[in-house]
C-alpha cells in the first residue's frame, strides 16, 4: 500500500532527540534496521494487529536484530495494568534479553504505552521503538515520552516519561482500522486546531469531507505532519509537563472520568471528544470563551459523528468525583484545560466544583 509523500518531524530534545518519520514503513526500511541490528528485540503488538498481517512484515525489517520474539496482547484499554508491563519485562528476562535490547511497539496507544513503560523500567531502562498502528496513537500517545498503565482508581496513574529512539508512522495502516477506531483519532487533530493552531482548525472545518476519506493518503499524511509538529514543539518546550505541556490535556480531564465510568468502553478518542466540548462549554459558562466559538468545536465534532452517549454510571456527582482523581491536579484543586478562543487555551484551576458540577448537570 502506498502511504502519501514522506515526511520527518524532529522532536528535539537534546541527548534525547528523536525523528518521526511519516510515510511507507519499507522506505524507513534502513533507519529500522539500523536501530534493531544485533540487539535483541521484542516486538509488542495485540490480536487485533496480528490479525492484518501487519507483524511479520515489521520483523523483516528487523532481521538483523540477534534475537527476535513477539509479544502479542489482548486489544483494550483493560489490558494497560501493571500486569502487562511485567509480562513484557519477564518475556525479556526469560529470554535473556540484555540491557542493549530493544523493544518495540506495533500498536495502538495502549500497547505503545506499556512498551514505553517496560522499556523505561526493563535492567533500569532500554530503548524503544514506536511504530503507531492507530489514527489516534500516530498524532498523539507514540510521540513525547508519556508511557504508562491504568489503575483501578483512574486512567495512567502509573508511569514514566520515557522518550522512543525514533517513530515510524504509515499512514497506510489506517485503511486496516474500522471506521469507528479512525474516526476515534480525529479528537485529538482537531485538538490541535483548538488548543495551537487556529489555521489548522479553519483548514479542518473547510477540508472536513476529507477527514472522512481515508484512503486520501496524501491528505493524511501531511496532516499527522502537522499534529506531529505541533506536538513536538509543545515537548521540545515542557518535556515533563511542568507547564506548557499541559495544554495537550485539553478535553482529558472530562474525558478521563467519561472514560473510567464506562468502565473504558467508550474509546479514548470519543471521550476527548466529549470533554472538549465540555470544556468548551465551561468556558463559555465562566466568560472565558465566547459561546459562537464553542459552537464551531461542537459543530466539527458532530461532522465526524464524535458525539458519543453518556455513560449510564455518569451522573454529575459521579463525574466529578471521578475528576478530582486526575493526575493533573493540584493542591485538593481541578485543574482543567479551557480555551479562550479556537488557537488559545488556558491553564485553570480555580473553576469552583460547584460551577463545574451545574455545567455537568446541565449537559449530561
Amino acid at each position: 500500500m502506498k502511504s502519501g509523500k514522506k515526511r520527518r518531524v524532529r522532536v528535539r530534545l537534546g541527548r534525547n532527540s528523536y525523528d518521526i518519520f511519516i510515510g511507507a514503513l519499507d522506505g524507513a526500511a534502513d533507519e529500522i534496521d539500523r536501530i534493531a541490528a544485533g540487539r535483541d528485540v521484542a516486538v509488542i503488538t495485540d490480536a487485533n494487529v496480528a490479525a492484518c498481517n501487519l507483524v511479520e512484515p515489521v520483523c523483516e525489517l528487523c532481521s538483523g536484530a540477534s534475537k527476535l520474539g513477539v509479544i502479542t496482547l489482548r486489544p483494550g484499554e483493560k489490558v494497560k495494568t501493571f500486569e502487562a508491563v511485567a509480562g513484557i519485562c519477564s518475556f525479556a528476562a526469560a529470554n535473556n534479553f540484555d540491557r542493549h535490547a530493544l523493544f518495540a511497539a506495533l500498536a495502538g496507544g495502549v500497547g505503545g504505552d506499556l512498551c514505553g513503560f517496560a522499556a523505561g523500567i526493563y535492567k533500569r531502562g532500554i530503548d524503544f521503538i514506536q511504530i503507531p498502528t492507530t489514527l489516534l496513537a500516530m498524532v498523539d500517545s507514540a510521540v513525547g515520552g508519556k508511557t504508562g498503565c491504568d489503575l483501578p482508581e483512574g486512567k495512567n496513574l502509573i508511569g514514566l516519561f520515557k522518550q522512543p529512539k525514533a517513530v515510524f508512522i504509515d499512514p497506510a495502516f489506517l485503511k486496516t482500522l474500522p471506521a469507528k477506531e479512525r474516526r476515534n483519532g480525529l479528537a485529538e487533530i482537531i485538538k490541535y486546531g483548538v488548543i495551537r493552531d487556529r489555521e489548522l482548525f479553519e483548514r479542518l472545518w473547510t477540508q472536513r469531507r476529507s477527514l472522512l476519506n481515508f484512503n486520501d493518503l496524501d491528505f493524511y499524511t501531511a496532516l499527522i505532519a502537522d499534529c506531529c509538529a505541533i506536538k513536538a514543539d509543545v515537548v521540545a518546550a515542557d518535556e515533563k509537563e511542568s507547564g506548557l505541556r499541559a495544554i495537550l490535556n485539553f478535553g482529558h480531564t472530562f474525558g478521563h472520568a467519561l472514560e473510567l465510568l464506562s468502565g473504558f468502553k467508550l474509546p479514548h478518542g470519543a471521550a476527548v471528544a466529549r470533554g472538549m466540548s465540555l470544556a468548551a462549554k465551561l468556558a463559555v459558562k465562566v466568560k472565558l470563551m465566547d459561546k459562537a466559538e464553542a459552537d464551531r468545536i461542537d459543530a466539527l465534532l458532530d461532522f465526524v459523528k464524535l458525539t458519543p452517549k453518556t455513560p449510564s454510571a455518569a451522573t454529575p456527582e459521579t463525574v466529578l468525583d471521578a475528576m478530582r482523581g486526575d493526575k493533573k491536579n493540584r493542591g485538593g484543586r481541578i485543574t482543567l484545560i479551557l480555551p479562550e478562543k479556537i488557537g488559545r487555551v488556558k491553564i485553570v484551576d480555580d473553576i469552583p466544583e460547584n460551577i463545574i458540577l451545574d455545567l455537568l448537570g446541565e449537559q449530561l
